[in-house]
This record gives C-alpha cells, sequence and structure tokens, in this order.
C-alpha cells in the first residue's frame, strides 16, 4: 500500500512538472488531412521524405504520396496495408506490407512501378504477415516481421529466423541492430545476428528506435519503459520529467533530429520534442489540433517542420513556422483586440479580459518561451486598447479606462467604452493624454507619477476610435460613416475650439471607412482606395506618394509604423508590410504578405502589436497570432518546383509521365531529351500538373507556365496548379514552368519535352500520294477542262444555231403578225364594202319602191321617155358587176386562193355559186345575200340547196363550217 502511494504520487507530480513545462506561450499552425482529401486509408503507419520534398505514407491501402498539391494512391500488389517506408540514396522507395515486400521506383515515363522482393525469398519464409518497420544502411535493407528479418542487398535475399520473435530492427552508428526478444538486443556483423546487449531490462521492454546520443553511447527508447543510455553494451535508465507520459503512453516511434534534440511519438499522448537533457522543448497533443494522439510514425521535412502519420489521417505542424498561435484561454478560443509586452510580461486584450503570462528570460522568440496566462483581476469585458506610457501600462476598456499594475487594473475612470488614448506630445513625462471613447475625447491628466481623470473634452459627442496628434498640436479623428475630424483644442485641453470635417469633397476618395493614423510624421487616412496624406496649403487631401504605389487601388483598414521605420497594414483581413530595411526594385521597400493570418484578423478591430522583428503581434477572431519577421525572412527560401502527373485528356489509363526523370534507369533532375515521348495526333490533348514542396508557404507559392510552340510568352503569376492543353497540332513543344514566393524569388523552370506526331493523313508517305494524286487531279482536271470548253464551244454553236432559229421564227412571227394585221384590215375593209354594198342595195330599192309609188299615186306616166331613162340607170346600177368585181379582189386578198381551191374540188360551181359561197363564208344573212344578188330571199335558198348537193354535204353537215374548214386548210397548206 505504501509502495503504491509513493508510485501514485511520483506519477502525480511527474504529470504535474510535464503540464506545467509543456505549455508554451504560441502553437504553430497544425493541418489536418482526412482519408476523404487524400482518398486512402484511414490509417498511416510511416512517412519519409525523398530528395525533390516529395512525402510518401505507409497507408492502410497502399503507399500514398503527396508533392504539395496532389496526393496519389499507389497499391501492392495483394492490396494490402503499407505498414513501413524508407528511402534508399538511389531514391528506391522500400515499402512493407502484408506478406508483401519491395520498392517503387519510376520507370522510363517516369512512373512508379512496384517491383516485388518476394519472388527473390525462399517459398517456405514466404508467409510472414507484416513488415513493421524496416532500415536501410548504405545498400543494406532490413525488414522486419515478428517471424523473420529479411536482408536485401545487391539483389540477393537473406532470411534470419527468430527463437522466439523479432521486436525491432534500426541502425545507428553505421551499425544495424535488432531486438530479439528473450535474448536482448543484437548486431549484424559477418553476414550473421550477434548479441550485443543482453541488459535483463530488456526481457521485458520492447525497444522501439535506437538513437545517436554522444560518442560512444546510445539512446535507446523502448515502447513502455521510457529512454535508456546504452554505453559499453549496457542499459542505463534516463530520467526525465516526461517518464509518467511514457510509461503510460508508450514511444511507438523516436528520431534524433539536428540541434541534438530527440522526436518521439507515442501511442496516446501525441508528439514529443526533448533535448538531449530530457527536457520537454515542444509537445502537440489533441488538445492543440491534432486529428488524434495516437502517432505512428513522423519526419521533420526539408524545411524542418513535422509530419505525423496518425491512427485516424495526416496532420502537418510547422513548427519551423514563423507564425503561431497564442490561445490566452485555451478553454475558450476568445478574441484578441490589443497586445502589448511590459516589464518581461506579456499581456494580450481580449473580449473576455486580459489575460498576462510571464516570459522567459534570454529568449528572443517570445513564441518558444514557456508560460501560462491568467486573468487579469478587474478586467472583464472588453479589451480595445494597451499601450505603455509614462512607464505604465495602459488600457482602454469598455467599461473606461484601467493602468495595469502587475496582475491586477487599476481604473481611473469609468466613462463607457475608451477606444484608445494618445499623448498630447512626445516629450517624456507626457503631462496630458486624450482618449477617443464611445462618447468623444476625453482627458486623462498625469501628475506627481499618477494618472488622474481629466473628464470629458466638451465639443464633440461622436465615437472616436481613430485619433492621432499632428506636428501642430492638432488632433485629429475618424468615424468610419461620418469623416474625417480635425480639432483645436484649448490650451487646457477641455474643450474643442475649432472643428472641421474632411470627406470626399476634400480629396478623399469616399466620405466613408476612412482611417486616422500617423505615419512617417505626417497625419495619413487608410481609404477604400489607398494611403492619403493632409496637405495643410490647400486644407485637402491627396494620395500618399510614398505608399500609394504599393496601395493604390487597395482598400487599406489599418496602418502601423514600427520603430524601423516600416509599415505594417492590414487590407481586407490580409496582413502585410512595406519593409523599408529592404528596397526592392524602384521602390523604397519591399512588401511581404502572411498568407497564414488571411481571414483570422478582427474585421473593424484589427491591431498589430511590433516589439521588435522577432516578435511580431497580430490579434485574431480566435486567439493572437505570434510572426517571428526575421525567421519569416531566412524561411523564404527560394522555391523548387516540381511537375507531376502528365495525363491524356479524355483517355482511359492516360498516365504518360509520373513526375520522375529518368536518365539510363537513374533519376535526374532533368528530362532525358534523347527518349522524348511521341505522341499520335489522335493524343493530342494533354493535362499538367505541377507543385511546389515548399509546404509551408502553399498559399503564398505563385506559379508561371508556357507551352514552347505553342504559347508565345509566359502565363500570368497564378496559384493554379494545374493546365490543359486540347487540340495541339503536330510539333514539338516544351512544357516549362515555374515558381516564386512572395519576394519575388524565383525557381528555376522544370522541363518536359514531348512531340505530337502528325496524323496519319499528315505523314511524309501521305504527302508524297498527295502530290501524286494532286499531279493526277491536275492532269484531269485539264482534260476535263479541255473538254469542258469544247463542249461549251458546242454549246455557244448550238445557242448560237438557237438565237438564229429564234430570229427567224421571230422575223416569220412578225412576218405573220404583220400578215394578219393585214388581213384584219382588208377584213374589215371587205366588211365596209359588204355593208356599203348592202345598204346602197337597200337604198336603191327604197329609191325604186318611193319612185314606183309615186308614179301609182300621181299617175305619172312611167312611159315618159326621162322616167323610164331613171328607172333604167337605177336597175343597170343594180345589175352591174362592178361591185362584184371590186369585192371579189378584196375577198380573194383577204381570203388568198378560196375561190381557186373551191373550184379546184368542184369545178361545176357556176360564178352565181362562187358568188353565194363567198357571202356564206363570210357568214351573212339570207337577206343580205340576196340584197347583194339582186334575188329574192328564196332564190338564195334555192341557190344554198343546189351548192350543198353540189358540196355533196350531208344534212348534218354546217354548209358555213365545211367552207370554213376549206378555208383553214387552204390557209395552212
Amino acid at each position: 500500500m505504501g509502495k503504491a502511494l509513493l508510485l501514485f504520487t511520483l506519477l502525480f507530480f511527474c504529470f504535474i512538472g510535464v503540464g506545467s513545462a509543456q505549455d508554451q506561450m504560441a502553437s504553430p499552425q497544425i493541418i489536418n488531412y482526412n482519408n476523404e482529401q487524400y482518398k486512402a486509408g484511414i490509417q498511416n503507419w510511416d512517412v519519409a521524405q525523398d530528395k525533390n520534398g516529395i512525402l510518401y505514407f505507409g497507408n492502410n491501402e497502399g503507399l500514398l504520396s503527396f508533392n504539395g498539391a496532389f496526393w496519389n494512391l499507389m497499391r501492392l500488389p495483394n492490396f494490402t496495408s503499407v505498414r513501413s517506408v524508407e528511402i534508399d540514396a538511389k531514391n528506391r522507395i522500400f515499402v512493407g506490407g502484408q506478406d508483401e515486400l519491395g520498392y517503387f521506383f519510376p520507370d522510363g515515363q517516369g512512373v512508379l512501378r512496384y517491383h516485388s522482393i518476394v519472388p527473390m525469398i525462399p517459398e517456405k519464409y514466404r508467409k510472414f504477415a507484416d513488415v513493421w518497420n524496416l532500415t536501410i544502411l548504405n545498400d543494406e535493407v532490413v525488414f522486419r516481421t515478428t517471424t523473420a528479418i529479411i536482408h536485401y542487398k545487391d539483389g540477393a535475399v537473406k532470411v534470419y529466423k527468430p527463437e522466439i520473435s523479432w521486436e525491432f530492427v534500426g541502425q545507428a552508428k553505421g551499425q544495424l541492430f535488432a531486438h530479439a526478444k528473450g535474448k536482448g538486443l543484437m548486431v549484424y556483423e559477418d553476414n550473421v545476428w550477434k548479441p550485443y546487449c543482453t541488459d535483463p531490462i530488456l526481457n521485458n521492454s520492447v525497444v522501439t528506435a535506437i538513437m545517436e546520443y554522444a560518442q560512444d553511447t546510445l539512446l535507446v527508447s523502448t515502447l513502455k519503459n521510457g529512454l535508456f543510455l546504452m554505453h559499453d553494451r549496457k542499459l542505463i535508465a534516463k530520467k526525465t520529467m516526461l517518464d509518467g507520459v511514457f510509461y503510460n503512453d508508450r514511444i511507438y516511434y523516436a528520431k534524433r533530429i539536428e540541434g541534438e534534440k530527440y522526436l518521439i511519438g507515442t501511442t496516446s499522448g501525441g508528439v514529443i520534442i526533448i533535448n538531449k537533457a530530457g527536457k520537454l522543448i515542444q509537445r502537440y497533443t489533441y488538445r492543440d489540433g491534432l486529428q488524434n494522439n495516437n502517432v505512428r510514425g513522423c519526419i521533420i521535412d526539408r524545411n524542418k517542420n513535422l509530419w505525423l502519420a496518425l491512427d485516424d489521417g495526416i496532420d502537418y505542424i510547422a513548427i519551423n513556422s514563423a507564425v503561431k498561435n497564442i490561445f490566452p484561454d485555451k478553454s475558450k478560443q476568445i478574441t484578441s483586440y490589443a497586445v502589448a509586452g511590459f516589464n518581461n510580461r506579456l499581456y494580450i486584450g481580449t473580449s473576455n479580459g486580459l489575460y498576462v503570462t510571464a516570459v522567459e528570460s534570454g529568449v528572443k522568440d517570445l513564441s518558444l518561451s514557456k508560460g501560462m496566462f491568467s486573468e487579469v483581476q478587474n478586467t472583464k469585458g472588453q479589451v480595445w486598447s494597451l499601450a505603455e506610457l509614462n512607464n505604465h501600462l495602459l488600457m482602454g476598456h469598455e467599461d473606461g479606462f484601467s493602468v495595469i499594475e502587475g496582475e491586477v487594473a487599476r481604473q481611473i475612470y469609468s466613462v463607457p467604452g475608451t477606444w484608445l488614448f494618445q499623448p498630447v506630445s512626445n516629450v517624456f513625462p507626457s503631462a496630458d493624454i486624450i482618449a477617443g471613447s464611445y462618447l468623444g475625447l476625453q482627458k486623462i491628466s498625469y501628475q506627481n507619477g499618477n494618472f488622474i481623470n481629466g473628464n470629458k473634452v466638451e465639443g464633440i459627442t461622436e465615437s472616436l476610435r481613430f485619433i492621432a496628434f499632428d506636428n501642430d498640436n492638432h488632433i485629429w479623428a475618424s468615424h468610419p460613416y461620418h469623416g474625417v475630424y480635425k480639432f483645436e483644442l484649448s490650451a487646457d485641453y477641455k474643450k474643442i475650439i475649432k472643428q472641421d470635417v474632411y470627406n470626399d469633397k476634400h480629396g478623399l476618395p469616399s466620405f466613408m471607412y476612412n482611417y486616422v493614423f500617423k505615419l512617417k510624421n505626417r497625419i495619413v487616412i487608410a481609404t477604400e482606395n489607398g494611403a492619403y496624406e493632409y496637405d495643410a496649403a490647400k486644407n485637402r487631401f491627396a494620395p500618399f506618394p510614398l505608399l500609394n504605389s504599393a496601395f493604390k487601388g487597395m482598400p487599406i483598414q489599418y496602418l502601423k509604423e514600427d520603430a524601423k521605420g516600416n509599415v505594417w497594414f492590414i487590407s481586407n483581413k490580409k496582413v502585410g508590410v512595406l519593409d523599408f530595411t529592404q528596397p526592392h526594385g524602384n521602390r523604397p521597400f519591399s512588401i511581404h504578405y502572411f498568407p497564414q493570418l488571411d481571414g483570422k484578423v478582427v474585421g473593424g478591430f484589427e491591431s498589430i502589436y511590433v516589439m521588435n522583428a522577432e516578435n511580431v503581434f497580430i490579434g485574431a477572431n480566435k486567439g493572437a497570432y505570434h510572426l517571428n519577421y526575421t525567421k519569416y525572412l531566412d524561411n523564404i527560401s527560394r522555391p523548387q518546383v516540381v511537375i507531376g502527373n502528365i495525363r491524356l485528356i479524355g483517355k482511359t489509363d492516360s498516365l504518360i509521365f509520373g513526375g520522375y526523370f529518368m536518365k539510363n534507369e537513374v533519376i535526374s533532375n532533368s528530362q532525358d531529351l534523347s527518349g522524348t515521348l511521341r505522341l499520335a495526333n489522335a493524343f493530342n490533348s494533354l493535362h499538367f500538373e505541377y507543385s511546389s514542396t515548399l509546404f509551408e508557404h502553399r498559399k503564398n507559392i505563385e506559379f508561371s507556365y508556357q507551352l514552347v510552340g505553342f504559347d508565345k510568352s509566359w502565363s500570368p503569376w497564378l496559384q493554379k496548379t494545374e493546365k490543359d492543353y486540347t487540340n495541339l497540332p503536330a510539333g514539338k513543344y516544351t512544357f516549362n514552368v515555374k515558381a516564386r514566393n512572395s519576394i519575388g524569388n524565383e525557381s528555376e523552370p522544370v522541363s518536359y519535352t514531348f512531340e505530337v506526331l502528325p496524323a496519319w493523313y499528315q505523314s511524309i508517305w501521305m504527302c508524297l500520294l498527295y502530290a501524286v494524286v494532286f499531279g493526277l487531279i491536275m492532269y484531269l482536271l485539264f482534260k476535263w477542262q479541255k473538254k469542258k470548253h469544247r463542249i461549251a464551244q458546242a454549246k455557244l454553236s448550238y445557242l448560237h444555231l438557237l438565237e438564229m432559229e429564234r430570229s427567224e421564227k421571230e422575223i416569220v412571227r412578225l412576218e405573220y403578225e404583220k400578215l394578219e394585221a393585214d388581213v384584219d384590215y382588208k377584213n374589215r375593209e371587205l366588211s365596209t364594202m359588204t355593208m356599203h354594198l348592202v345598204q346602197r342595195g337597200e337604198v336603191l330599192a327604197k329609191i325604186k319602191n318611193v319612185i314606183s309609188n309615186v308614179i301609182k299615186n300621181h299617175d305619172i306616166n312611167d312611159s315618159s321617155p326621162s322616167f323610164r331613162h331613171l328607172i333604167r340607170l337605177i336597175r343597170d346600177v343594180e345589175k352591174s358587176d362592178q361591185d362584184w368585181d371590186n369585192f371579189s379582189m378584196h375577198f380573194n386578198s383577204v381570203n388568198a386562193g378560196f375561190f381557186n381551191k373551191l373550184k379546184d374540188l368542184y369545178p361545176d360551181l357556176t360564178p352565181n355559186e362562187l358568188k353565194l359561197s363567198a357571202y356564206l363564208k363570210m357568214n351573212l344573212s339570207t337577206k343580205e345575200i340576196a340584197q347583194l344578188m339582186n334575188i329574192t330571199i328564196k332564190a338564195v335558198e334555192v341557190g344554198r340547196y343546189r351548192l350543198r348537193k353540189k358540196l355533196r354535204l350531208q344534212p348534218e353537215t354546217n354548209l358555213y363550217d365545211f367552207l370554213i374548214t376549206i378555208f383553214r386548210s387552204d390557209v395552212t397548206g
């Protein structure tokens, strides 16, 4: 019982010691990668890094690689877990799985291919379950399973069986060591395993690592029993304040790192870094941001940052980063508004009061200082500002204004809301202070080493969060929504005697979002469009030439000048600095941004406290951030760019380059142009991936690319890490890519050359065929053209003949029309004559009748010579053939050949019958015919009858139609 109590007491104090020792002021950035991001198994067992900076993780589903932008999973042939990973000098990636071991190495196309060593193992030893760890010494690779050690060298394999089991294999100081259960620590000499240390402790302590410690001493870590020093083949327990952690949380992995430090991964206590004396330097657990405390593998990468292979996920800890997080209260991730260092203490003003911690003396980088924050009494609520004046630390608080005395705040006044305060003079000690409050300006007097409330400054009730004194002792203030104020105070600073307001009418780009600061001994306004300074001669604001080359077009919310004249600024929650100690180009400063802080600062309540170059503090939404600016500049090394996978777009199994340049089966830094890949023309669309292995500055790295042979110039600098080219024409191309960091340091370009072959229809033989076909086509075209010419000539001749024929027909038509016109004219004349004859006959008949009636009525003797002579003349006129002759002549001219045809057909026709036929053809009535022929109507009917008989007409045949038929047949004939 006494022993148990003693053990409990020891463990308790160990834990207290560990707890107090482990708390560091600041925590580095921790990035968590879960299996949904890297697309592989949950568990990760080991991690290694090659000479290009690419990381490899032993994962439950295979070997997982990460080049800074892209994750790739490569499976083992039997699809088992990869428990162990190591990389040799030839960059062969050796892995151990379940019943599988071998190495990955690039093929001719730079694609990692797996080479199994299992076929070299005697068949009876091929069932060896998990390869729990492996180690490489020079050209020897040793795989450790519980049932066998498999030794691989120069393509040959040796298998070593244990009496019970193998618990560990590793190397230190040029020797291979193994832990055999029941036999202690073994060393590999002369191709056999020999006993090295048989200390009884090893019977119950599984060795997990052997590391260099001193010239003749090794440091041995065990799974459950902590650390031991091995000197002269004997073990000596190394006691540390962390032994309680080592005993309970177990040491699963350990490795010596630079600076005589040791990296220890535990099974349930996170990762620990200790120094040679066993003192805790850093510890990170789930509480600090890890995904879990089960660490299976660790590595310090080339940039001195830490990667963890966890039981659930992968974590990156930027332990060498210049940017770290500070949580004044780790149970509450409260917002920080102000930071100040005073009397070897660091104070952080938050949304939940003021916190303080002591800092270690002699530590330049305070983020490495050990310390625990405690709350300063009487500071509950929002702490808006902290500043050292007259050797006192002063605090602006939502409840007023206080002086901080150690870990207690003494309130000077309780006027609601003190934003910040400024001394009215830079001469020490300043007599008075003016504070900006929720209700305007407040005076604070300094008398006999004490601060006294000087009451409110009369004349303004506006909330003023930004104030500054100019060289004429005028006080400038601003309100984000109301403009910029210039106040002239009375001599006793109790009231405002003059007030001016400046806005967009006075040169500022807007009347809103203007913030007053004092920089370079000038009043400067941070605006939505850069920085503006006050021109007293013109009583206007104008762009500040010194800063506007960097700030033009940028919305600026915060400006701060440090002791070296550098200007720190915040723009839309992005933090940067204009470093006037490092001119760049034609500017007197260089510009640096800190992407790790993007979006982390408090919008509307930005604050930066520059203690010195090693200690810059930035208020944040969650805690505060510490920036070691000197280290940041040192860490900005020239970035290295790597080309990742190159794939054909839209094709299956499209990987044509895996990211490794090969030359004579050795990994090279550049492509072997003698083996340039030649792609068929159908494969002319490619996808390029590229990245930088400067993991800490991933967000700060930009890339530019050019496809020589296609792009005329380099692309703009972008953070994009992939590029597609589609439908490239045949030709030889070189894809170049380079990277740069925030200060403009560029990497050497990395190139990949390839060739797109012409399409089959663009080959030389096809070109010759095209020439032959073209010549044949030209020949046939010539012949066709000649034939076409002949056909065209024939067609022209034919058209000419047609035109002539058409012209002749047109002439005939015109003659026919003229003839028809003549016929019509003659018909009209004949008709007129016929009507005239008919009318004359009628008139003569009437005259004759009248004369006859006169004779009858007056008894005139018709025998008188004169009367008889008159009657005789009338009769002669009626009987005269002259009219008929005229009629016949006209009729024949109109009806050419009618009488001749009629006579030819019917020669026995009499003249009177011919005359009757003409009248009938003219379709005259019987009465009209009788008058023309001077016969009776009955005589006409008789003449018609006789004519029909001579013409031999059937009764149903119309006489008129028949005569017309004869006329038409005569015309057509």
